[in-house]
């Protein structure tokens, strides 16, 4: 195998498809990409047995044609430390491969491409379409709110809800849960529900754009979920379980309700956060007329306390919470203000938009 590739065009390739592949892997292979050189096209493709990116590389000259695998990290490094503008010859000479730029040479170990596991054909359902910046902006919306390694396998993913003109994204870790709502053209006769794995969520939010109008189209099948994304195809898995139902969780009824500034929130949250108990991060929300207190304490004895105008006129309130969860929310919701529904001490909090209804955030309470 022999080609020629201008730096630029394959290290952006190599840096997204690197984010799959585990650094710690049961499988030495897995560590690696593969490479497939054949006339007229060259793809770098990485997986984790859970999620797989496919790239084309464009304007890649084939000298000669193979199939082999090499280290992903180390490929990247190398072309990262590489000048702009460089031109890389890669070349499989026996069992390495030796990449060449100017006066440079590198010498790189493989593995057969025989090895290299197969991702499964899988048939494809549904297929929904939306603008690329809608849909990262759900993912975006939600992902922070996903568990990682719990025991509750379910929880360690997201849910996308596809319903009679909408689509959903839920996710949530027994503790908080975020949802993201958009409307479609899709027609359902009902609801399917499929669960994205935390590191399917994570590399399909990399790839899309956050500003385009650019259609995405998801085919879902009853395994996997695929998208091809300009030059990439994305593939994952999705998680065989049963999602916990989330309209129970979001709470009803609630008569204290709280606004304001979103940024001054965050800045009062931030600041009681610094001494907080570093493992409970509890702190204790005071509502009163018109005003939001916040203190907080750890068990060095140090304390933070302060104050906030909000708009506020129900009955006085004394509530706790983990102040990150509060903190996540107020990063992802991006208009000038927020709105609080509470009802008691013991029971969740509710937190929207007061401009955008497509998202909704709900945080359990502590005891403090």
């Amino acid at each position: 195998m022999k080609l020629i590739i201008a730096r630029d065009n394959i290290l952006t390739p190599l840096q997204i498809i690197s984010g799959v592949v585990e650094r710690k892997q049961t499988m030495p292979v897995l560590s690696n990409i593969l490479i497939v050189a054949e006339q007229g096209s060259v793809t770098l493709t990485g997986t984790n047995m859970e999620v797989e990116l496919v790239c084309e590389l464009e304007d890649t000259q084939v000298g000669s044609e193979g199939r082999i695998t090499v280290p992903a990290r180390k490929l990247a490094d190398i072309c990262r430390s590489l000048p702009e503008n460089a031109q890389i010859e890669l070349s499989l000479e026996g069992e390495k491969m030796h990449l060449r730029s100017g006066k440079s040479h590198f010498t790189l170990s493989t593995l057969p491409a025989d090895q290299f596991p197969n991702t499964e054909e899988a048939v494809h359902d549904i297929a929904v379409s939306f603008a690329q910046k809608d849909f990262r902006a759900m993912l975006d919306a939600t992902a922070f709110a996903m568990a990682q390694q719990d025991v509750r396998y379910y929880l360690n993913g997201m849910l996308l809800e596809l319903g009679n003109h909408y689509v959903r994204t839920v996710a949530t870790d027994g503790h908080r849960l975020a949802m993201s709502s958009l409307d479609t053209d899709l027609a359902m006769p009902s609801e399917k529900q499929v669960i994205i794995p935390r590191k399917g969520v994570i590399e399909l939010s990399r790839l899309l754009s956050s500003d385009s109008e650019e259609e995405v189209v998801l085919s879902i099948g009853e395994n996997h979920i695929f998208s091809k994304i300009g030059q990439y195809k994305f593939t994952s898995k999705l998680i065989d379980g049963k999602f916990p139902d989330y309209n129970r969780v979001i709470p009803k009824g609630g008569d204290k309700i709280l606004v304001a500034d979103r940024e001054e929130l965050k800045g009062m949250f931030t600041r009681a956060s610094i001494l907080s108990h570093e493992n409970i991060r509890g702190v204790q929300l005071h509502l009163s007329n018109n005003q939001l207190q916040v203190f907080a304490n750890n068990p060095e004895h140090e304390q933070a306390e302060d104050c906030l105008d909000v708009i506020y006129e129900g009955d006085d309130l004394q509530i706790g919470f983990n102040v990150s969860y509060l903190i996540d929310v107020m990063n992802v919701i991006s208009d000038e203000s927020v709105k609080l529904t509470l009802s008691n001490a013991s029971s969740s909090a509710l937190i929207e938009s007061t401009d955008n209804s497509n998202s909704l955030y709900v945080i359990m309470p502590m005891r403090l």
